[in-house]
Formats: structure tokens, C-alpha cells, sequence
């Protein structure tokens, strides 16, 4: 397990030097990404996971907004994110907050409910609901994430700690889903985000979206902010950090990893990247 602490400083604001991020990765848990984070005034813009997003709030207190709905959560908080749910944050009182969160792969979960039923798991893990209180699991889920950053790799206590946590968490608020086509989604709004998903890294005019869901511009963006509470140009970018943060895990350097993505220049992104997980691309790439 690899860490890299950064402390996030502006040197005209005393304010901010107080806030500070841990980032790593786990090999015990096929190299789960780690986060802990205080935050005083940065805010997290829309964005989305390709990994489930699972955290709790150890002081303070978030504003937080996922699927239309805003809720400020504090300790006893619980984060479920399924993956691709689009989300932000930013700090719901003066002091800001402090959370621990993970970002564990499908498989991980599915690793995991498997053990412990001892049976194949077909489905996909999900969470039913995404914001949710639940004092005593957030509480352990707090306890397991701190002997994971404290611990050594090999501690059995950390992964032991963790380990429970997860199944608990998929045993009380989780359900198995089997992937299907989602026919609630309307069909114009689906071409819509496969073709940004397909050309995310080109630039794509509202014209060339209008004319893929054969609605005007003006009805397009409206229609697709209903549907997955974003505009069509934040889920481009957000689908260009995505791909960033696969091309950094593999070793690209910041500048080609712009370049690959479609942004205009490394600072573009480094723009972009930060806004949305709380780290500059050298800071994640290098743990």
C-alpha cells in the first residue's frame, strides 16, 4: 500500500491551510482507492465514479446532492454511491468537514457477498439509497478506514475490520440487481449519452447532440438535466476526468493523459480533475 499525504495551502488565506487529503491505494482490496479529506471550501462539482463511492462524514458537516435531491449529512452519515451516479459536495457549515471514503470496484463487493453466502452472486451489488444515516455502521466504517491508513499492508486487523464492514453494509442497505436495458431512460437521451461516452475526448457541439436525440438544443439540454442531473457538456467532462484518473493509474504523465482526454492544455485539466476528486492529477497518479 502506497500513500501520498498533499495539504492543499493558499498562502493569502489561513482559512485553507487547514485543509489537507490522504490519498492511497489498498493491494488488499484490488488496489481500492482511499481518501481522507478535510475540505473548508472546496466543492466538489458534479461528477461521477466508474467504482462504488462509500463514506461517512467524521466532523462537520456536507452539503451534499445526488439524484435531484440536496441533504446536508454529518457524522452518522453514510455515502452508498453506486457507480456512474452523479454527485458533488461542498462544506455545509463555516468549519467545513472531515470524511474517510473508499472507492471499491464492483468486483470487490461481489468478492465479498460471495464469501461470505458462499454462492455465486450473478447480479450487480446496489445500493438502494445513496445518502442515509446509520450511526453505528458509520461509526465502524470510520474505525476500519483508519486502521487501514494507520495500519501496515499486511495488518490483518485493518483488512479483518474492513472486510466486516462491507459485507455489513451490503447485508443491511444493499440489493442484487440483474443489468438489463433501463427502459425508463428515454430512448433520445440514451443516444445522447452513448454519443458522448463514444466521442468524449473530441469537441461536440449542441448542434451534432441536437440533432442525435432529434430534439432543438434548448429541448435536449433540458430533457438530458432531467435524466441524469447534469448538463451534456459537465458529463463530457466528467466522462474525460473518468478516463484520466484510468490513463494516471496506469503511469501516464499529466500532460499526454490532457492531450488523450480532449482538454485544451494539462492546466485545463488539472482544473477539472481537482474540482472533481479533491487531487491534482501529480497527487493521483503518484500513490
Amino acid at each position: 500500500m502506497h500513500s501520498v499525504s498533499q495539504q492543499q495551502a493558499a498562502e493569502a488565506n489561513p482559512v485553507s491551510r487547514k485543509e489537507r487529503t490522504r490519498f492511497w491505494r489498498d493491494a488488499r482490496f484490488r488496489q481500492m482507492e482511499c481518501l481522507t479529506a478535510s475540505f473548508i471550501t472546496h466543492e466538489f462539482a458534479p461528477h461521477s465514479h466508474d467504482t462504488f463511492s462509500i463514506g461517512a462524514i467524521e466532523t462537520g458537516c456536507q452539503l451534499a446532492s445526488i439524484r435531484g435531491t440536496r441533504e446536508h449529512t454529518g457524522p452518522g452519515a453514510l455515502y452508498l454511491i453506486n457507480p456512474g451516479e452523479v454527485h458533488d459536495g461542498q462544506p455545509g457549515a463555516p468549519d467545513g468537514y472531515r470524511y474517510r471514503m473508499i472507492y471499491p470496484e464492483t468486483q470487490v463487493l461481489t468478492d465479498i457477498i460471495e464469501d461470505v453466502t458462499g454462492r455465486s452472486f450473478n447480479g450487480t451489488p446496489h445500493f438502494g439509497r445513496q445518502l442515509l444515516t446509520d450511526p453505528d455502521l458509520a461509526s465502524a466504517f470510520i474505525r476500519a478506514h483508519d486502521r487501514i491508513e494507520s495500519g501496515e499492508p499486511a495488518d490483518l486487523a485493518g483488512e479483518e475490520s474492513m472486510y466486516c464492514v462491507l459485507a455489513t453494509m451490503f447485508a443491511r442497505h444493499g440489493s442484487e440487481i440483474i443489468r438489463a436495458p433501463d427502459h425508463r431512460e428515454p430512448l433520445a437521451m440514451r443516444r445522447v449519452r452513448d454519443y458522448i461516452c463514444a466521442h468524449f475526448d473530441e469537441d461536440i457541439g449542441l448542434e451534432a447532440l441536437a440533432r442525435v436525440a432529434g430534439l432543438s438544443r434548448a429541448h435536449m439540454i433540458r430533457a438530458f438535466r432531467r435524466e441524469y442531473f447534469i448538463t451534456p457538456h459537465a458529463f463530457q467532462t466528467d466522462m474525460r476526468i473518468r478516463h484520466a484518473r484510468h490513463l494516471l493509474r496506469l503511469g501516464a504523465t499529466p500532460s499526454d493523459t490532457a492531450a488523450a482526454c480532449g482538454f485544451a492544455d494539462q492546466a485545463h485539466m488539472t482544473r477539472q480533475f481537482k474540482a472533481r476528486t479533491g487531487l491534482t492529477p501529480a497527487v493521483f497518479r503518484a500513490a
